[in-house]
């Protein structure tokens, strides 16, 4: 028996965890690479009684790149969050 533990996190509303016994790993990688999985926290193989995270290699399967932040993207952050202040302030 092998299937997969797809663990998605919602941040405050939880978490959820999809299991699907007939999910292939094809499937899996689709899913991800579609978006519909999103904020991933992992992905568990499960075969017989060993638990492997499979985590990255999904991931790098579905070819979803990770995007570094950027020094102007930090910088543009920074001035966002300091109008955002400034709006609330007191009139």
């Amino acid at each position: 028996m092998q299937y997969f533990v797809v663990m998605i996190d919602y941040g405050r509303r939880g978490r959820e965890a999809i299991v699907d016994p007939e999910m292939t790993r094809r499937e899996v990688v689709a899913r991800v690479a579609s978006g519909e999985y999103a904020n991933i926290s992992f992905i568990h193989e499960i075969e017989e009684s060993a638990v492997h995270d499979i985590t990255d290699d999904i991931l790098a399967e579905a070819a979803l790149p990770e995007l570094a932040v950027t020094a102007a993207d930090l910088q543009a952050n920074t001035f966002d969050h300091a109008h955002d202040l400034r709006k609330h302030e007191p009139a």
